[in-house]
């Protein structure tokens, strides 16, 4: 508690709180400085690579969680190559190699008798193609390597149990509205502070997220635990009818992530073991035994409802922008939430590189420069959810006779335009003027 305390005023002194009294701000730091700190709502992997990004780019950052400590959902994660591209301007790609497994393929196998549907290696030629790897590793080794970068960056201060609530646009900074009555001032926000993100919600006053029906229920075992009869050494998804399960090795082939996910109408009801062990049951009834196997493992305490938005042209205001699942969540079809975030940090902090203060010229740019990369990732995964990893009957037997017969280059050449990675934009203009005002309230403008 002591530790927690001091450091929590060294804080103060250095990020500017300030106490609302009447309405009106007590300061109880330093005056402001000409390097005010960039305010990142939001400390998982989006939040951590931005601050880290903006960090090495010169800029102070404080790095806002509203947890006793910064963390993340301790399941797997895959990563496709199109994240070292940044992970390479972020320092961190050795490190997440150290942690991380490269599958020998990723395959898709039929729900009735195991067939493969489809099959992308993920090896030597994988590798040379879009020269870099395919992984998977745990969510919280990845964070880890994140925080740890920030922790050694100076210029970095990390504010847990700091929940935002709401803030202002001042026209020279921002200041960050929090629980306890307390402001936070700094040169400009970003919000990655997820798919319900309090500063997207006051930006752009959307409704709930899209509910599509389906639910996940993730489960870790030991590898040694695994007795089904399962390839341990690819990323495997298995397409049924209205349901899927995905599997994987993680830390060096000693963990097993299994993920399962299937519709049901009652995705928004909190039940107990015993009816989510009984809607699996139902789900998965004519299913392969070795997924009937893989189900017998999961721990079924929780589950998570399946959900996107719409996507948008404009998430920026002013000195106030998003980032990650806050500006575009996506279906977890193409593996691609993360590595989404991860390129808009990287962008953001170039852009903000180049623009010499201008914080909102840079979010203008920031924002078209992403938006049709991000939705293009969001509508694709809406597509093949709903038309290829969950069809039934002859729809099923299209897709396999399809995709069976796609070689090595055509699927590489399919997945070009997303793991080739993205072109991080030059000092200069956008090349197409995008109309920032007014802000799009709700729907797909």
């Amino acid at each position: 508690m002591h530790l927690i305390l001091v450091t929590s005023i060294f804080r103060i002194i250095k990020v500017r709180v300030f106490t609302v009294t009447a309405g009106k701000p007590d300061p109880l730091g330093m005056a402001k400085t000409a390097r005010d700190p960039i305010l990142v709502v939001g400390g998982g992997l989006g939040g951590a690579a931005v601050a880290l990004a903006l960090a090495r780019n010169g800029f102070r950052v404080c790095l806002i969680e509203q947890a006793p400590e910064f963390g993340v959902i301790g399941y797997g994660i895959q990563l496709g190559p199109n994240a070292f591209h940044m992970f390479d301007h972020l320092g961190v790609s050795e490190a997440v190699l150290t942690h991380a497994i490269i599958p020998n393929s990723l395959l898709m196998l039929d729900s009735v008798d195991g067939s493969v549907i489809a099959r992308i290696p993920t090896g030597a030629s994988f590798t040379a193609r879009f020269k870099h790897p395919y992984i998977v590793i745990h969510r919280v080794d990845l964070h880890h390597i994140l925080l740890d970068a920030c922790k050694a960056n100076s210029d970095i201060e990390l504010m847990p149990l700091t929940s935002a609530i709401g803030y202002e646009d001042l026209g020279d900074g921002v200041r960050l509205r929090t629980q306890g009555d307390q402001c936070i001032e700094g040169a400009a926000i970003v919000g990655a502070d997820g798919l319900r993100s309090t500063i997207r919600q006051q930006m752009v006053r959307q409704s709930e997220p899209r509910m599509i029906g389906f639910v996940a229920h993730r489960t870790i075992v030991p590898m040694s635990e695994v007795s089904a009869d399962i390839r341990h050494n690819d990323v495997v998804l298995w397409s049924g009818p209205g349901f899927h399960i995905v599997h994987y090795p993680l830390r060096a082939g000693t963990l097993f992530n299994i993920v399962a996910v299937f519709k049901t109408s009652s995705y928004l009801e909190r039940g107990d073991i015993g009816s989510y062990r009984a809607e699996i049951e139902r789900a998965y009834c004519n299913s392969h035994p070795s997924m009937k196997a893989l189900l017998s493992m999961m721990d079924v305490t929780r589950r998570w409802a399946i959900s996107d938005r719409d996507p948008i042209r404009h998430w920026s205001k002013g000195r106030v922008t998003l980032l990650g699942d806050a500006a575009h969540p996506t279906l977890q079809t193409l593996a691609q939430g993360a590595c989404m975030a991860i390129e808009d940090a990287v962008c953001l902090a170039q852009l903000l590189d180049q623009a010499n203060g201008d914080f909102v010229s840079a979010f203008r740019r920031y924002e078209a420069a992403r938006y049709l990369r991000t939705a293009r990732v969001q509508f694709e995964s809406r597509y093949h959810w709903d038309n290829f990893y969950h069809v039934a009957g002859i729809e099923r037997e299209v897709a396999r006779e399809i995709w069976s017969k796609r070689s090595e280059k055509e699927m590489f050449e399919c997945l070009a335009w997303l793991y080739d990675g993205f072109a991080l934009p030059q000092s200069g203009p956008p090349e197409k003027a995008i109309p920032v005002n007014p802000l799009p309230r709700s729907g797909n403008s």
